[in-house]
This record gives structure tokens, C-alpha cells and sequence, in this order.
């Protein structure tokens, strides 16, 4: 398990040099598809990113597509995972200046967000 601060996070972000917040890109643990803001609001999450913010790296988008469960193998479909569940099974923790530990999506590398953006990935 990875274990990074608040700060940390942040600064992964940032480097994914993407147009806006409402584009910053993770990988779901479970389908491995890579999301943003932008997909949970066009999947019908929210209507907004305040809306849609409290999903963000850690609600998959498939929740709102229809979509069924993780499969054995990612296949580049989106599922219905949630970090909120009974089983723990992320690969980031973001730990808070309190030390409480917050489970996460990893953030996309800067190329898988900027091509997501762009519209080049699922």
C-alpha cells in the first residue's frame, strides 16, 4: 500500500498538467479504467463538480453507466467499485496532517491525463 500526504497528492496533480481541476485523472483500482470529474458528471453523477466531487477517486464511474462488477482481468470497461465498501482493496492511502488515512484512486500519469482529456483514452 502507497502512502503519500495531502500535499503529495496535490502535487500529482498538478503535474498531470491538465486544463482544470474537473480534469485531473485517477485509475480505478478495481477496472483500471482511467476517469475524472468530467466523466462522473457526463455519466450523470452530478450536474457539477461540486456535485461530483466527493466521487472523484473514489467511486469508479461505472456506478452511474449501468456498469457490472470488476472482472478477473481489466478490460478497459469501467465497473461498479467503490472504495466505501467492506472490502480495502486500493493501492493509495493520502494521509492527512492529522494522520488519518483517506483511501484513493492513484492519480493517471501526466500522459494518460492529458490523453484522457484529450479524448485519446477510454
Amino acid at each position: 500500500m502507497r502512502q503519500i500526504t495531502v500535499d503529495q497528492f496535490r502535487a500529482e496533480l498538478v503535474a498531470q498538467g491538465v486544463s482544470s481541476h474537473e480534469h485531473f485523472a485517477f485509475r480505478c483500482p478495481m477496472c483500471g479504467t482511467i476517469q475524472s470529474g468530467q466523466d462522473l458528471i457526463k455519466a450523470g453523477a452530478g450536474k457539477t463538480f461540486a456535485e461530483v466531487e466527493r466521487y472523484i477517486a473514489f467511486s469508479c464511474v461505472g456506478r452511474w453507466t449501468g456498469a457490472g462488477a470488476p472482472r478477473k482481468k481489466p478490460d478497459g470497461k469501467p465497473c461498479d467499485w467503490t472504495l466505501g465498501g467492506l472490502f480495502a482493496l486500493h493501492k493509495l492511502e493520502v494521509v492527512t496532517p492529522e494522520g488519518q488515512t483517506c483511501p484513493r484512486f492513484e492519480p493517471a500519469t501526466p500522459e494518460e491525463a492529458q490523453a484522457h482529456e484529450k479524448g485519446q483514452m477510454p
